[in-house]
């Protein structure tokens, strides 16, 4: 009987301990995302993976208390259906805000992740003031770090590329009617950095890690004039010209001095490798012996690099190891900088150079150097450290402007299951921080976050004093909450003052191109959808028209203020088996010409496809690849191709090589040069790959790793080659 009993309560204990575990099974953790500093004229926002009640802020389950632990007067509202929390009309001072369990929707079954954000506000953005300072911020950095995955970083899966300013620079960027080339530039009068620069003299060439002077005088007996070697420390990966000094940007890798502490373990012995960037200046008055004259460097991965008039400016990202500060003795939280003028070592920025960007809670620096190369070997440099990462760069004349990522806590976090990590990467807003330039000074402005990711520095543009960028929120391929895409229109202090929302729902941007009053954008997953945008009046933006077609574009390039050139793939559409959805793949490389005379019509008035599946250029995923010569209507591009069949029923590599074509908005796209050299062998030769075409004069150059050819550029044939 006593048994019996037992058996029973042991299956009444078993039934109540599966409804609890059932209960606890069912109950989300709500995660939250804020910045801990804010500046009183654009307010501070918290990000929350579950929706707040409608009414957390009148019934007070949801309030701020200043640093003397009263509510205060501050505007708290409830933006983006309740997963935001936006607290505008605050002064300048520490704040915490107060969230109860009942002020999130659904309640009973949610647990929160913290109930109390504190934050900071300043009126300006300030320097850092001790070193305290800097290790509380990246002490609560990781702390939220750990309550929510950050792995989801894949989504930049969905970045990188190029774009425009205006009319002028659309049409006239990139030395039409010069009498040699110059960089596919975005923006006119703002110079970028490349892997080839010419004076129309000599190429200077960035060759398997190593820089070639090159004189292409006489096009019949090119003679390579100087190279430059390096040590195993610094990797050459971009190049300016400016009248006699070549500039050359690299990758420095150095060694930590391995130092032994007792009791702790040394940060030095847990980073064995620091990298920065470094930029060293030659004077190449005397070609045959380019000397080096200075070189300058900062800590963190070269984001971007511009050049306009007298003035370089070049960004770096950089994270600190703050994740062995409980571990490590002395771990550095600040950027290093180097100047061969000063000294030969590297020093540690000083705090009264750094600061804290509102509206993000990023562990990276964006560091900032400019300097006059007017006289690269006297001139100053000024380095400035900002702490909030940054993805895209654009840069007019005027300013420059960074993104971060804003990530949007989702119901999917969980540190415990990598399965969603992999397949559920976060979701992010964008935050655009913009700062104005005035020789080396450079100023913070302001920020402005808009809905959605960017895909390049193509989907950033200023005109007139606005600020224009397009997004794609959410991903193409999640079925069960649709991707959309954005354009926002920001005013000079980053304030948003126009939209267009919710464009191609389950597609993502795959190009992007502003050219004045105009906007285009092309999405895509089944077809090609190409917007036509007016964007005349900032705050009343409005799609003019839409074109459908197979493939898509990754690049946009004006021809004229009423026709597109568009580089992209064709694409087919492959029936599904045994019941299975069809699927769409790549074919050849696509060329398109765009006629957006008619805005709300536009056309394809052209289209010349080459190759097959496998054919690809670099212009698909950097625009500085394009060569043209407008005064000639030439547009030419490094291409790989692919064609025919092999056994295995593949499109088998058939050679590389470029092509050229005359495009205009007459006469369309035609051939006029094929440069590719068939080959027999299986695989590709990266070494024979073209990385830059380039004209001086009447001749056009290809410039490979092994060699430069030269050809006559109304007839295309080959006049001489020079190897390496």
């Amino acid at each position: 009987m006593v048994l019996k009993k037992r058996s029973v309560w042991l299956m009444v204990a078993a039934v109540i301990a599966g409804i609890v575990l059932s209960f606890a099974f069912y109950i989300d953790k709500v995660t939250v995302s804020a910045s801990s500093i804010a500046l009183s004229e654009q307010g501070w926002k918290a990000n929350f993976s579950e929706p707040l009640k409608a009414s957390a802020i009148s019934d007070g389950t949801i309030y701020l208390v200043d640093q003397q632990g009263k509510k205060t007067n501050a505007k708290l509202q409830l933006t983006q259906n309740g997963h935001s929390v936006k607290v505008t009309g605050i002064k300048p001072g520490s704040y915490i805000l107060h969230i109860k369990k009942e002020a999130i929707q659904g309640g009973f079954f949610k647990s929160m992740s913290t109930s109390k954000l504190s934050f900071t506000v300043h009126k300006d953005l300030q320097t850092v003031k001790s070193e305290k300072q800097l290790k509380d911020y990246f002490a609560k950095l990781k702390k939220q770090m750990s309550q929510m995955y950050t792995d989801s970083r894949a989504d930049s899966a969905e970045s990188e590329n190029s774009m425009d300013s205006s009319n002028k620079s659309a049409l006239s960027s990139s030395g039409g009617e010069a009498d040699h080339s110059e960089t596919n530039n975005q923006v006119e009068g703002v110079d970028e950095s490349d892997m080839v620069k010419t004076d129309g003299k000599f190429t200077y060439s960035i060759l398997n890690g190593r820089v070639i002077v090159t004189d292409i005088q006489n096009p019949a007996n090119m003679k390579k004039m100087a190279e430059l070697s390096f040590d195993a420390e610094f990797y050459p990966t971009q190049l300016f010209l400016h009248e006699n000094t070549l500039i050359v940007l690299g990758d420095r890798h150095v060694p930590y001095d391995y130092e032994e502490t007792s009791g702790k373990v040394s940060s030095k012995m847990m980073m064995p490798v620091n990298s920065s960037t470094n930029v060293r200046f030659y004077d190449v008055k005397n070609a045959k012996n380019p000397k080096l004259i200075r070189e300058i460097g900062a800590e963190g991965y070269l984001n971007g690099a511009r050049k306009t008039g007298d003035m370089l400016y070049f960004v770096t990202n950089v994270m600190p190891n703050f994740w062995a500060m409980e571990g490590a003795k002395d771990v550095e939280l600040r950027p290093y900088t180097f100047d061969s003028k000063k000294k030969d070592k590297v020093s540690s920025m000083p705090l009264s150079d750094l600061s804290i960007l509102p509206g993000t809670l990023e562990g990276t620096y964006s560091v900032i150097t400019a300097m006059n190369i007017e006289n690269p070997e006297q001139s100053q440099v000024v380095t400035k450290g900002y702490l909030g990462g940054s993805n895209a760069m654009y840069m007019s004349k005027e300013a420059l402007y960074l993104t971060a990522p804003i990530y949007v806590p989702s119901k999917n976090d969980d540190n415990n299951n990598a399965i969603d990590r992999i397949w559920n990467p976060q979701e992010t807003n964008t935050e655009i921080f913009k700062f104005n330039l005035d020789g080396t000074k450079v100023e913070f402005v302001s920020s402005g976050e808009v809905t959605g990711m960017l895909l390049n520095q193509f989907s950033m543009d200023e005109h007139e004093g606005y600020f224009r960028v397009v997004t794609t929120k959410g991903f193409a391929w999640n079925t069960d909450e649709l991707s959309e895409n954005n354009l926002y229109i920001l005013d000079a202090g980053m304030k948003k003052v126009g939209s267009i929302e919710g464009l191609a729902k389950g597609e993502r941007i795959y190009s992007a191109r502003f050219m004045g009053d105009k906007a285009y954008m092309v999405t895509f997953k089944e077809t090609d959808p190409l917007f036509v945008m007016d964007v005349s009046n900032p705050s009343a933006p409005k799609v003019l028209g839409e074109l459908k077609i197979p493939g898509f574009s990754n690049y946009l390039h004006p021809l004229d203020e009423n026709h597109l050139i568009g580089f992209g793939y064709d694409t087919k559409t492959i029936p599904g088996e045994n019941g299975s959805q069809p699927r769409t793949i790549t074919g050849g490389m696509k060329i398109s010409l765009f006629d957006v005379t008619d805005f709300a019509n536009p056309k394809e008035k052209d289209v010349e496809i080459l190759g097959g599946q496998g054919t690809y250029s670099p212009l698909q995923y950097d625009h500085k690849a394009l060569f043209q010569h407008r005064g000639k209507g030439l547009y030419g591009f490094p291409v790989t191709l692919y064609q025919g069949t092999n056994k295995d029923g593949y499109d088998q590599y058939a050679g590389e090589g470029a092509m050229m074509y005359e495009i205009t908005a007459e006469e369309g796209i035609k051939q006029v040069a094929n440069m590719i050299k068939s080959s027999k062998q299986q695989n590709e030769d990266w070494e024979q790959l073209v990385q830059r075409m380039v004209y001086a004069g009447d001749t056009l150059y290809t410039i490979s790793m092994k060699e430069t050819k030269s050809y006559d550029l109304n007839t295309f044939k080959e006049i001489g080659v020079v190897t390496y």
